[in-house]
């Protein structure tokens, strides 16, 4: 899977030639004739193929937007395996960030990686229904301890 183009650099108003549509997006001119093939639209058959900027744009705007994979809220995007997955044994632990926020963590259970997701408090409880959310646990306070410590002079 190559890089992301940015569709913007394309000029509405403009005419491109191949030659000119690959040095602006830094691809080489083969990759722009498989886009014409694939169904960017030009101007005319004739030798000097012209693209209209406004085309140009339309196009990898559409390729941009059929790539995206959008995610359940019991699913993570893994960045290994260029799709959302659950994770492993269904099981994932839940790192506050802020009051409200937070960041799931898992296993993806296709590659074994690490995935994570933000997400907030109010949509946990969509995801407790799905996936097994550890969270975190506070620990006791040195001052909070039953027993004294070893080595302190209390009797």
């Amino acid at each position: 899977m190559g890089r992301t183009l940015n569709p913007n650099r394309a000029k509405l108003h403009r005419s491109y030639t191949v030659e000119e549509v690959a040095s602006l997006f830094n691809v080489h001119k083969n990759t722009v004739r498989g886009w014409i093939r694939n169904g960017l639209p030009v101007c005319d058959d004739q030798r000097h193929t012209l693209i209209l900027g406004r085309d140009l744009r339309k196009f990898l705007q559409a390729r941009k937007q059929s790539r995206k994979r959008s995610c359940r809220p019991w699913e993570m995007y893994c960045m290994r395996c260029k799709s959302p997955q659950r994770p492993a044994q269904n099981k994932v632990d839940y790192e506050v960030i802020t009051v409200r926020t937070g960041r799931l963590i898992g296993i993806c259970a296709a590659c074994k990686t690490m995935i994570n997701k933000y997400t907030s408090l109010d949509k946990l409880a969509l995801i407790e229904g799905k996936l097994d959310v550890t969270l975190p646990t506070a620990q006791k306070h040195i001052v909070d301890r039953d027993d004294p410590l070893v080595n302190s002079d209390f009797k």
